[in-house]
């Protein structure tokens, strides 16, 4: 049986790849078990919702779309600092 985990869609978490039934991203995941050192019992720890097979779907579709994963996540860094310089008085310090 083949189960579909990830999805896009439009107008939820900015149409960011994320677990399918709840607004954790790819990204998210990755940032965690793959740039951070959590391993993914200790992500599952914090998010208790999440099952195995759908963080490890969301660590598949980072592998299989890396490029377009780090594109993103880059832009939205950007996007971030470019606010923050804008519109210092609607952040708080960092």
């Amino acid at each position: 049986m083949m189960t579909q985990h990830i999805v896009m869609t439009p107008g939820v978490c900015g149409g960011r790849p994320r677990i399918d039934g709840h607004r954790i991203r790819v990204i998210d995941v990755v940032s965690w078990c793959v740039y951070g050192d959590a391993t993914i019992d200790e992500y599952i720890e914090q998010f208790p919702q999440l099952t195995r097979a759908e963080v490890h779907s969301a660590l598949a579709f980072y592998y299989d779309n890396v490029q377009m994963i780090e594109d993103d996540a880059e832009a939205h860094k950007r996007a971030e600092e470019d606010f923050r310089r804008d519109y210092p008085h609607l952040v708080g310090n960092p």
